[in-house]
């Protein structure tokens, strides 16, 4: 009887292994050419929206000093109580600019509006949308940019290294992005199939011509989860998109424990469900099929059962594997992948929770209710 219950779970993990466009591998990658450094950059304007974020932004900023000669940076300061704005304007040099952003009207998502205000003072024809949390490799621009033109592109994303030092960190944020590799397969969203698109929002190289395509940052000015949706746009619009992992492109925001990876996922886990109860339960069964039942049937008297439960773990365990590796952790890890699992769907419900109670997201101070937006100061 259990065999039954345990075989799904073993053959939903071999199908995922063998996958012609392998969701798992990290195969697509771009690391930064330290050998472009020194070309010229006067076709690029860096777009950074800054709210609270006076600690993260001199060394973002020390990153861009070292890319190469001519770069435009623009920094919109998003009504920031920190001081985001005169750490910007302390910081000087050529080519840095501040924007003071006016308040957030309704129906817009705060970086969205604050992208939006930048758009009169991009003269460029490539615009560089980075976080004010991120930090990059020198060269880096100029390999996105060759990457961009290389492939004929309108758009270009990289996933960005996110810290890594503390247990929660290195127990939830690989499999972060291995669950959003899962979900949008890089391989099918660098095809010039319209079915998958994606983009990773802390760094995304963008042709201007395909921004203007879209309508501007308005067709996305409700979009929780923005850089999807912007890849959504520009790939239907007849724009190509190439979105890879890296090691060039770090994250230096900590998460100091299990509290703050909660709050970055619970903000959009039940958005990417299209707010559906249907898709939800789906999700759950899924879930619960591939890792809760190999951990319950590995306790199986049945010795059939517990060797499919055990083959099972260890094909996942398989399939995580190279995500460690990129990240340089130990293959270990991937032996807590059923926890890990279970964790990401106690989220996931928290998220629909969240979503019943009239909350479709909460981050930077800023709520984001269903059918509204306020701004709680």
């Amino acid at each position: 009887m259990f065999l039954g219950w345990a075989t799904p779970a073993l053959l939903i993990w071999l199908i995922v292994l063998i996958l012609p466009w392998r969701p798992w591998s990290t195969r697509e990658r771009l690391q930064a050419d330290a050998r472009r450094r020194g070309e010229s950059l006067d076709d690029v304007t860096v777009l950074i929206p800054a709210r609270d974020e006076a600690q993260s932004l001199p060394r973002t900023l020390a990153s861009l000093s070292e890319q190469g000669p001519g770069l435009d940076i623009l920094i919109v300061d998003d009504q920031s109580s920190d001081g985001t704005g005169d750490v910007a304007r302390q910081w000087g040099g050529a080519g840095v600019r501040v924007i003071s952003g006016a308040a957030l009207p309704e129906g817009w998502v705060g970086k969205v509006w604050a992208q939006s205000q930048a758009r009169p003072y991009l003269d460029r024809p490539l615009v560089l949308l980075l976080d004010a949390d991120i930090a990059l490799a020198p060269g880096l621009i100029a390999t996105l940019r060759h990457r961009l033109r290389d492939r004929r592109l309108g758009l270009v994303s990289l996933m960005a290294e996110l810290s890594m030092e503390g247990f929660w960190e290195r127990l939830l944020l690989p499999a972060f992005v291995y669950f959003f590799k899962l979900i949008y397969p890089f391989h099918l969203a660098n095809s010039p199939s319209k079915r998958v698109a994606a983009a990773a929002g802390g760094c995304v190289l963008l042709d201007i011509r395909a921004l203007d395509a879209i309508g501007g940052f308005a067709c996305l000015a409700d979009a929780i989860i923005d850089d999807c949706t912007l890849a959504r746009r520009v790939k239907d619009a007849g724009y190509g998109t190439w979105i890879g992992l890296t090691r060039s492109v770090t994250s230096h925001r900590r998460y100091h424990g299990p509290g703050d990876i909660w709050r970055m996922v619970t903000r959009t886990a039940f958005t990417q469900l299209r707010y559906s109860w249907l898709l939800l339960g789906l999700c759950s069964l899924l879930m619960a099929v591939c890792f809760i039942s190999p951990v319950v049937f590995s306790f199986s008297s049945e010795s059939s059962t517990r060797t499919i439960a055990l083959g099972t773990w260890l094909v996942m365990w398989l399939a995580y594997v190279p995500t460690l590796r990129f990240y340089g952790l130990a293959a270990s890890w991937g032996l807590l992948m059923p926890f890990i699992g279970l964790l990401f769907l106690i989220m996931t419900w928290d998220s629909a929770r969240r979503y019943l109670r009239g909350e479709r997201s909460l981050w930077r101070g800023r709520q984001y209710h269903v059918g509204r937006v306020s701004t709680p100061r």
